[in-house]
């Protein structure tokens, strides 16, 4: 069910998703885009999504005995760092969307996954792995970081990026940002 709550960019900055096939480099390379970014003042948030059961203290911790004991969220909060965990138990994985609106204001946002969300998206493309690119087919994908030579069949107005130049990728990343400020609608983002 499509969220239907308006976000606009002053919110989260421009969104800009990092997609490919597990073991592309997919967070290797959101490591050195965030340092990048982050030394050059500004603030970047991530939305990392996985497929997997998320543990962020072992069971015998205050906040996991807390929510083992059936509270809805438990937040951790020190002089160092906050956390909020939600037990979903059984409700539906929250919209993207929903997951935004939670973020701090920042510069941008850069989203790890959801490949299946409509919103501009930066694939890492490795042919080694012998799995198909996801450009081909997604129009969504505004550009490419590869370790091989651009295709010639290449749809056009789509960036292909050096993935062994980290800062050709960042620069990239710094003027895609600050040319594309988004708005949030319903789950899709719209420029």
């Amino acid at each position: 069910m499509p969220h239907t709550e308006l976000l606009d960019q002053r919110a989260c900055g421009p969104v800009l998703a990092v997609v490919g096939w597990s073991g592309s480099g997919k967070t290797t390379l959101l490591e050195h885009l965030v340092a990048g970014l982050s030394g050059a003042g500004l603030r970047v948030n991530i939305v990392k999504h996985s497929h997997h059961d998320i543990e962020l203290e072992p069971p015998r911790k205050d906040s996991a005995r807390l929510r083992f004991a059936g509270a809805a969220e438990v937040m951790i909060a020190s002089p160092y760092r906050i956390a909020i965990m939600r037990e979903l138990r059984a409700a539906p994985e929250p919209p993207l969307a929903e997951l935004l609106a939670r973020l701090s204001p920042a510069d941008l946002t850069l989203v790890e996954g959801y490949k299946w969300e409509s919103l501009p998206k930066l694939e890492v493309h490795r042919p080694v792995l012998d799995k198909p690119a996801l450009y081909a087919d997604d129009t969504t994908i505004v550009a490419v970081a590869s370790d091989v030579a651009r295709p010639a069949t290449l749809r056009a107005g789509v960036a292909w990026l050096d993935l062994n130049d980290i800062g050709a990728v960042l620069a990239w990343v710094s003027q895609w940002a600050g040319a594309n400020p988004q708005v949030l609608v319903g789950g899709v983002v719209k420029d």
